[in-house]
């Protein structure tokens, strides 16, 4: 009895335990159901697009197409900058089996050393450059190369044709503008690059995928500068020789339509060469012209002029006393370069009398003095539309202690820009109009429809009519016919304008002295159409404006006028100087290495040069006759060696 009992016993717990383990299998396979089901949905509902793109990328590829970049043009449709299509070629260290290979085969076609390329193959980046930017002639030989975790890609490369450096300035690597207008105008020249997408098969050969949108990359709008391309390298040219003649430390230059206020030049010297910029300096890049301040001399006795004019009623004839050429006005001494007596005021502007321009300031008075330095433009900026332009120092007359006047009158205690000095003579030559100097023209977008445009805009009547007219012929003619401006004279075209010789402050103006050598006019005196300045910074054999700025000037305008059939028109006239000035036009060879004989051919012919081919113009340039930036003659033919033919994919 008790035996059966206890196996009864035994039985029914057995049955309770598999019971149990039924239940919590059950459970668990309940629960794994719920897993399954919740996975699922969570797959096909809840996280389809996450899925979905997890799912495309296994056999989907998107491809970026760059965009092409505008163009930057000068007023005539000549091209100053434009992209042409380069190769970059990339690596994924990881995923290349064959590194000494690869690197052999970098080495041998881009002349770098074979560990430079192991060291770059052997990093544990998953992506790094091999090469960037090479042209694709150079690329051609290793474009059809497979092998996995290299590749390359097409990219835009900036080419100028390096004038007027630091008004357009260039781009990085990765065509983004970082300097001048291609930094300010990025927005407007880069366009929209486009995407397209790729499908693989499961052969894995690639295609555009059937129901994905293709969007296809927009290129960037068009710049039309003012700038006259040739009077450009005019200006660069002579205001290089200048601080090479003179020792100089800088040197700026601008030539600009009175009428219009358009720039027709804007040069500064040191420059740099824009299509090879690795050594490029803040230095270089500064545009001068604009962005720096100096006190500005005899130069701005154009205020003290226009105000004796119409405030004083002063005519030529006025007889004022240069007190021999030195005065003392409170505890400090005014001097003129030579004694200077009763004179009338036209030989007063003419010789530049100092002491003569401080007296007549304190008679004109501060509130006067000050107007007529305003509507003339100094102490604020412009409005010529480049980044960094400074404002100028016009002090507000209640900062003016007793010695600010008479000093102003003379250009003292004033700080101005180029680009001020000039707007104010070509205020005087526009019949007393300042007009807003412009430098871009007008941005085309793809199709060729404007999308801004830029036009004259008169901003004030600084003085009247009659008085911008007699300030020009019987003062500022006089100091280039028979005063200290004489060496800024052009055969055969009248000028009128102003020399500055102008003390550097550093830190005072004794101790060693450095001077800033100015000449600022226009021409022809009669119709004035053209107004131009030259400074020279720290020249270092002569100093005075008649001996180191006056002669640019003269230069540069008569160049200019030989060489534009525009400036020939609006002048009604021919220079006789036009064959010889012709001739010494000079231009900078640009690389050409590396490319095919007809690339490089267009950019010969787009710098005005000819070329020769010694082989198949097919090929590519295996050397050059002139070296690389070389300035030579226009129409020089440059002899192109040929070798070996590039491979196309």
């Amino acid at each position: 009895m008790n035996e059966h009992s206890s196996t009864s016993s035994n039985t029914a717990s057995d049955d309770r335990e598999f019971g149990q383990r039924l239940g919590v299998m059950g459970i668990v396979m309940a629960l794994f159901f719920v897993a399954i089901v919740f996975k699922l949905l969570s797959i096909q509902v809840f996280n389809v697009k996450k899925y979905k793109a997890m799912a495309s990328r296994q056999y989907e590829s998107i491809v970026t197409e760059k965009a092409r970049r505008g163009r930057i043009f000068d007023r005539n449709g000549r091209q100053l900058a434009e992209s042409i299509e380069s190769i970059s070629f990339w690596a994924d260290p990881r995923r290349v089996s064959r590194p000494q290979e690869l690197a052999t085969r970098l080495s041998s076609r881009f002349g770098k050393s074979r560990s430079y390329y192991l060291r770059l193959l052997q990093s544990r980046k998953r992506f790094v450059w091999l090469e960037r930017n090479v042209p694709v002639s150079m690329a051609a030989e290793l474009m059809p190369v497979k092998m996995a975790g290299f590749g390359f890609r097409r990219e835009q490369q900036r080419y100028y044709l390096n004038i007027a450096s630091q008004i357009i300035g260039f781009t990085d690597r990765d065509d983004r503008g970082i300097s001048g207008l291609e930094r300010q105008l990025n927005a407007d020249l880069k366009g929209r690059d486009g995407t397209r997408i790729f499908q693989r098969s499961a052969t894995g050969e690639r295609y555009p995928a059937p129901d994905a949108d293709q969007i296809l990359p927009l290129s960037g709008s068009d710049v039309e500068l003012t700038i006259d391309a040739d009077i450009q390298g005019i200006v660069e040219d002579e205001i290089m020789q200048a601080v090479m003649l003179f020792r100089a430390r800088a040197a700026a230059g601008i030539v600009m339509d009175v009428k219009t206020g358009e720039i027709i030049a804007m040069a500064n010297y040191p420059g740099f060469d824009m299509n090879h910029r690795a050594t490029v300096t803040s230095e270089q890049t500064r545009n001068r012209a604009v962005t720096d301040m100096f006190e500005p001399g005899s130069t701005f006795k154009i205020v003290m002029a226009a105000a004796a004019t119409e405030a004083l009623h002063y005519t030529a004839s006025t007889i004022v006393d240069g007190h021999n050429g030195s005065i003392q006005l409170y505890d400090r001494r005014i001097v003129d370069h030579a004694p200077m007596g009763r004179i009338t005021f036209k030989e007063a502007i003419m010789e530049s009398s100092n002491v003569v321009a401080a007296t007549t300031a304190m008679r004109v008075g501060p509130e006067t003095f000050h107007r007529y330095a305003t509507n003339l433009g100094f102490g604020r900026k412009t409005g010529v539309g480049l980044m960094g332009e400074s404002r100028g120092i016009l002090k507000p007359i209640r900062e003016w202690d007793r010695t600010t006047l008479p000093w102003m009158g003379y250009g003292y205690q004033v700080m101005a820009t180029p680009l001020q000095l000039l707007q104010a003579y070509a205020t005087i030559a526009n019949d007393g109009v300042r007009m807003k100097p412009y430098i871009i023209r007008r941005i085309v977008d793809r199709e060729g429809e404007p999308v801004r445009e830029s036009k004259p805009e008169q901003v004030v009547q600084a003085v009247s009519p009659e008085t911008a007219r007699y300030l020009a012929r019987e003062y500022f003619r006089a100091v280039v016919e028979k005063g200290t401006g004489m060496s800024a004279a052009v055969e055969g075209i009248p000028v009128a304008g102003k020399t500055g010789t102008a003390q550097k402050y550093n830190g005072g103006y004794q101790g060693r002295r450095s001077y800033l050598s100015t000449f600022v006019g226009f021409f022809p005196v009669d119709k004035p159409q053209y107004g131009v300045i030259v400074i020279v910074d720290e020249p270092q054999t002569a100093y005075y404006a008649a001996a180191v700025a006056a002669p640019v000037f003269s230069r540069i305008c008569g160049r200019s006028v030989a060489c534009s059939r525009e400036m020939q028109r609006r002048l009604a006239m021919r220079s006789t100087e036009k064959s010889n000035l012709d001739r010494i036009s000079t231009v900078a060879v640009p690389e050409l290495k590396g490319l095919t004989g007809r690339e490089a051919e267009r950019l010969l012919k787009w710098n005005g040069l000819g070329a020769e081919f010694n082989g198949h113009p097919d090929d590519v340039v295996a050397a050059q006759s002139v070296a690389t930036g070389t300035k030579v003659q226009k129409e020089l033919v440059v002899r192109l060696t040929m070798a070996g033919r590039p491979r196309r994919d």
